[in-house]
């Protein structure tokens, strides 16, 4: 692999948000130069940024870009990243044909019918900790009172995982994405591991009724579907479970504040419930939280006047993408009204987010059961001091206190 060193004026990558809901400043020079630029990692290897949206559509399906993070060529934005690069990712960091046989397994689990029919259980989950909520009093810190048991319970239920070891799971997933150190991302993901491996052991000793207990007697029966052995598994279970509860989580907290911060659109909310779907649609797309799709050339390829070869680093920059002018009016500024379901949120093409619809609706059910329970919610504390998340982790609010 070939480390092309940055220029002077590259731009660093990641970088934190000086506000929570819009993409670092420091990015702006990006913005401009659509649809490809370059920027800097930190280890100093210079890679590819797509900032343009039609460009990367056409990118996200070419089979030239490949998700496999043992490849020595992929980038790798962060130290912590990096340090976990041999261990094998289920979905994520495989490519076709192995991606495809495990996406198989999971999408009957992820079906809008499938989701439609979990609507109940979710709006009864988001209800029993509103009542809890209520009952405690203002104010609360809403985060882990409400936006983060929220995806939790809920993935739990369908994998099959005992929410009584949420506290454990949830701090190595925290871990996991945030460290802050290499060693902390390091023993999370055995920790996670060796949790998984358990449970999935007791599960073949005493099957349940989650997605996870499903896929184990797939492998019990005779052998004419493909099914996962025990390594898969636990890659598996670590992935839906941690991007299960933490992307959704994450989004729950920061569309609240930026709501929170807009009240003129969210004032147009509660004058319209039929926009809700609209509006998590743009909550999205505004918010970006999962900024980074990670890829590697295999080959080189002719795309908008550039060549990206063969070993090429690609990183498509969600927040970016999904600001583009060329494809947004007004692309800074909320609007229930835009046809945003074209965003990249969730990616695109055959690595796009298996979870998106279950996402979807526990946005939904829970911003709209928030503000009705609550119509005076607002904020505890000045905007400025509520800490958020930095720019190497998924995007989000650390902690948000709230009043009503």
């Amino acid at each position: 692999m070939t480390v092309t060193p940055p220029t002077p004026d590259t731009v660093a990558y990641p970088q934190d948000r000086t506000c929570p809901y819009h993409p670092p400043a420091s990015y702006d020079p990006l913005r401009s130069a659509r649809p490809l630029s370059r920027v800097s990692l930190f280890d100093g290897r210079t890679v590819w940024v797509v900032t343009g949206q039609s460009t990367a559509r056409d990118l996200l399906v070419d089979p030239r870009l490949s998700t496999d993070r043992q490849n020595r060529a992929f980038p790798m934005p962060t130290e912590r990243i990096a340090s976990v690069r041999n261990r094998r990712i289920a979905l994520l960091g495989v490519d076709d044909p192995e991606h495809n046989a495990q996406r198989r397994m999971l999408i009957p689990s992820f079906t809008l019918k499938r989701i439609t029919a979990l609507r109940p259980r979710i709006q009864e989950t988001v209800d029993r900790l509103l009542d809890a909520m209520a009952e405690q009093g203002p104010p609360a810190e809403l985060v882990s009172a409400f936006a983060l048991p929220v995806p939790s319970m809920v993935i739990c239920a369908l994998l099959g995982v005992p929410y009584a070891d949420h506290d454990f799971f949830e701090e190595q997933s925290r871990r996991l994405l945030r460290g802050p150190a290499v060693v902390d991302t390091e023993e999370a993901r055995v920790q996670l591991d060796s949790y998984f491996g358990e449970l999935i052991d007791r599960k073949r000793r005493d099957p349940g009724d989650g997605l996870l207990d499903e896929l184990i007697r797939r492998g019990q029966g005779d052998g004419s579907v493909r099914a996962p052995d025990r390594e898969e598994l636990i890659s598996l279970a670590t992935v839906l479970l941690v991007a299960g509860h933490e992307t959704t989580a994450n989004m729950i907290s920061l569309g609240t504040f930026t709501l929170l911060r807009h009240p003129d659109r969210l004032a147009e909310l509660r004058s319209a419930d039929a926009l809700l779907p609209s509006a998590v649609e743009e909550l999205l797309r505004f918010l970006s939280i999962a900024d980074g799709i990670l890829r590697v050339a295999t080959e080189d390829i002719e795309v908008a006047g550039e060549t990206i070869l063969a070993d090429d680093g690609v990183i498509f920059s969600t927040s970016i993408l999904n600001r583009d002018g060329d494809t947004y009016t007004a692309p800074d500024s909320l609007d229930w009204h835009r046809p945003s379901r074209h965003h990249l949120a969730f990616g695109y093409g055959v690595h796009q987010c298996l979870g998106q619809n279950l996402a979807r609706a526990e946005m939904e059910i829970a911003l709209r059961s928030l503000f009705a329970r609550f119509p005076g919610l607002r904020l505890a504390a000045p905007p400025e001091e509520i800490p958020f998340k930095p720019g190497d982790t998924i995007q989000g609010m650390l902690e948000l206190p709230v009043t009503w």
